[in-house]
């Protein structure tokens, strides 16, 4: 029987999604994205912002935490 490895990636997003937390993602860049998950995958996550959606490939994101109560 195969054993499942839990990713804590995944299990993170999961979990933030699930509750529809803020999230802020800081990139390599310095820029700083502040909104509610939408979806992920191995790849990207959709982060929706002020009514739009804005893909951010994983391998630009330095950081995600949940968004200060301040920030949205």
């Amino acid at each position: 029987m195969p054993k499942h490895n839990i990713n804590i990636q995944d299990g993170y997003l999961f979990q933030s999604l699930k509750e529809g937390q803020h999230m802020m993602l800081e990139l390599i860049t310095g820029r700083s994205l502040v909104g509610r998950l939408k979806r992920f995958d191995r790849f990207a996550v959709v982060l929706e912002s002020e009514g739009r959606e804005i893909l951010t490939y994983k391998h630009a994101i330095a950081t995600i935490s949940t968004a200060p109560p301040d920030k949205h």
